[in-house]
């Protein structure tokens, strides 16, 4: 990367010009390889062994973290940190879903298994910032230290950044950032928002239990699917009524499950769900609100329930200094048609629990094709990125850095 201006960042801090061509040729090829072979959370060897090659290449010393999977590496080794580093973070599990497009020479050569929520796309832009980053280092020109974050288990609930905290990862930090894939927004632009960008993510696992009987006699009996279906249908409706309604709260089932046969009561049922909040004290309330609106409507029919409430990830609740600081990399790279406002997602994110301690922010990376009008959603097989969007993240990311210098 050219170390002349194309752009003066506040503070005089100096913007390096475009990506080479070399280099953006390598970090899309990157990005293929991990698209074809992708691991699920806490499985990805492959994945951390390519990225700790690559930066050893570059000359720096990155550090698996304790789990055998997801690195953590600093960039300017030596300098003044200053009131702390800004972290860098990507994530790079992929989903338990199968890759369904059919035409991409570079979809997933492993079974039921698909970087279906751009996660290759992160850890990419986050592999080629620290390539950036340390080239301006060998030069001088770089005046803070930056550390990278290579989060392994994001889509495993709740997540993988509290093993990488524990790892220690935060340690030095003063701000944070990252990106994640949206397939709606243009490639060349991205997303912010201050305040909350995503909501609370909780999953619930509920059995229900009874005697059992006959369907020609429920009366004598606990009429377990009915139960079931009461639950599924009078607790989301109860919990609505018992918090505030700006709080977004909603209770959504996933698998309903109960009984063999058509005259048969059956002793068992099951259902599984997610609970999700846009607001983050809403978020702590809800185990207590959900168990005890169970426990009334199972206890109502006659059920003696048994209630797995698992803790998810809390809101990305995004600090307005780093998203100024985002804004205003961007705008220095891209100009000011380049950033766009962005609702808040009901997604999930364990981002969040790096914001529990430092502050920071998460941006929408823009990865639609301009023009194009099919919407590949997240999660879903046939989901791909425009990849003119790892130049975009790169270019935010290595701006911030600098900018995040002179603050």
């Amino acid at each position: 990367m050219s170390p002349e201006s194309e752009a003066d960042l506040p503070g005089e801090a100096v913007l390096p010009g475009a990506l080479p061509e070399a280099l953006r040729a390598e970090l899309v090829v990157f990005r293929r390889d991990l698209h074809m072979h992708p691991e699920l959370g806490n499985q990805e060897f492959r994945t951390t062994a390519a990225i700790k090659e690559r930066l050893e290449q570059a000359g720096l010393r990155p550090r698996v973290l304790a789990g055998g999977t997801g690195l953590v590496c600093d960039i300017g080794e030596g300098l003044d940190p200053g009131p702390g580093m800004l972290a860098l973070r990507a994530d790079i599990d992929g989903l338990p879903i199968p890759d369904t497009k059919s035409e991409c020479p570079y979809r997933s050569t492993v079974p039921d298994r698909a970087h279906a929520c751009g996660h290759d796309v992160h850890t990419t832009v986050v592999l080629g910032t620290g390539l950036v980053l340390a080239d301006l280092h060998r030069a001088g020109l770089l005046p803070r230290p930056v550390r990278l974050i290579f989060q392994p288990a994001e889509e495993v609930l709740p997540g993988g950044a509290a093993d990488a905290i524990a790892c220690g990862v935060l340690d030095g930090v003063a701000r944070i950032v990252a990106v994640h894939c949206d397939p709606r927004v243009d490639a060349g632009k991205i997303g912010l928002r201050h305040g909350a960008i995503t909501s609370a993510c909780d999953r619930l696992e509920v059995a229900l239990d009874g005697p059992g009987g006959h369907t020609a006699r429920p009366h004598l009996t606990t009429d377990l699917v009915t139960a079931a279906a009461r639950v599924a249908v009078d607790v989301p409706a109860l919990v609505a009524r018992r918090v505030d309604s700006r709080s977004g709260v909603a209770v959504t089932w996933g698998r309903i499950e109960s009984g063999h046969a058509p005259n048969v009561i059956p002793q068992h049922a099951e259902l599984s769900g997610t609970v999700r909040c846009l607001d983050i004290e809403a978020w702590r309330q809800a185990p207590d609100l959900l168990v005890a609106a169970i426990d009334e409507v199972a206890n109502l029919h006659g059920a003696k329930p048994q209630i797995d409430y698992v803790r998810g990830v809390p809101p990305v609740v995004n600090d307005p200094d780093v998203v100024g600081l985002l804004r205003d990399a961007m705008i220095a790279r891209r100009g000011v048609l380049s950033v766009e406002g962005t609702e808040q997602s009901l997604g999930g994110e364990d981002f969040s629990w790096y914001l529990e301690h430092v502050p920071g922010a998460m941006a929408r990376l823009g990865v639609r094709t301009p023009g194009e009008r099919l919407v590949r959603d997240l999660h879903q097989g046939d989901f791909d990125a425009d990849e003119s969007a790892i130049d975009v993240g790169v270019e935010l990311f290595t701006a911030a850095a600098l900018l995040d210098a002179t603050q």
